[in-house]
């Protein structure tokens, strides 16, 4: 399915982050001087692709190769048709042990990796979990991944500026540099507000393109219903940077919720339901 909508917003925010990405740039410029615009641009470029495989290999690191055969052969079943009915490669699958039910997705088109943990399988019937596997492939289909880890790296880059500005303008010694690092995080969160303003779209999008692929939105909503109940009281082993790529995270503060990755897990099932 083509999501309009989705791609506007990933337009919209490619602009304002790429405007980001060359302040970060012009920075580089005045630091070392134009004669170094090679460095710089060599600079720009590799940044996001380190950030982008270390981002992958900090994600599925713990994550095991998902066996083909025995219990979960009929996953890899399931994710084989859903694939090829939406038009890209079977991703590689993994398992792991996440603390509470969850799955995400990462990598791109050609080279996606969805990881589900133990958990999830453990209280999922089986057209529950084909509705967790299309949800993720539609991640991977509509790009919206890639856009999450390279935004999150122009963010952190901003961050970086921020905090070698106000330190290169300032001689106020350890406390500069406290000063220093509060706005590089103030920076960064700015940067995120973007990227952030997408991650909670695309999950309506790809709960959207799961429902049209398995063919009703139900045994999604009642997967996200059990991982929602489930997760109650449990701690995630997951990291906090792969949270933004899961299928549910719940986000309780006000702060969390001011910065949310997902929206209201209400909202999602009762749109999954609509």
């Amino acid at each position: 399915m083509e999501h309009f909508g989705l791609k506007v917003r990933m337009a919209v925010v490619g602009s304002i982050l790429f405007a980001f990405y060359m302040l970060v740039g012009a920075f580089g410029l005045a630091m070392f001087g134009t004669g170094a615009w090679p460095l710089v641009l060599l600079g720009l470029l590799a940044l996001p692709f380190i950030q982008y495989k270390i981002g992958t290999w900090s994600a599925t690191r713990g994550a095991e190769d998902m066996p083909e055969d025995g219990q979960y052969q009929h996953i890899h079943h399931m994710t084989e048709s859903l694939s090829r009915d939406m038009g890209i490669e079977k991703p590689r699958l993994m398992v792991m042990e996440m603390g509470v039910p969850n799955a995400f997705a990462t990598g791109r088109k050609g080279n996606g990796v969805v990881v589900v943990s133990t958990e999830l399988m453990a209280i999922l019937e089986r057209d529950e979990l084909e509705g967790v596997i299309a949800h993720e492939l539609a991640h991977i289909k509509n790009r919206d991944v890639v856009t999450m880890v390279v935004g999150s790296s122009i963010a952190m880059m901003v961050g970086w500026v921020a905090y070698m500005v106000y330190i290169m303008s300032s001689d106020r010694g350890f406390a500069g540099i406290i000063v220093g690092m509060v706005l590089s995080n103030i920076a960064q969160m700015l940067v995120m507000v973007f990227v952030l303003a997408i991650s909670r779209y695309r999950e309506f999008v790809a709960d959207d393109d799961a429902r049209q692929y398995i063919g009703s939105g139900d045994p999604l909503a009642r997967a996200l219903e059990k991982i929602s109940q489930s997760s109650q009281g449990r701690e995630s082993k997951v990291d906090d940077s792969v949270n933004a790529l899961c299928i549910f995270n719940a986000d309780k503060s006000l702060l969390a919720k001011l910065f949310a990755t997902h929206p209201p897990t209400e909202k999602r099932i009762q749109k999954l339901r609509s």
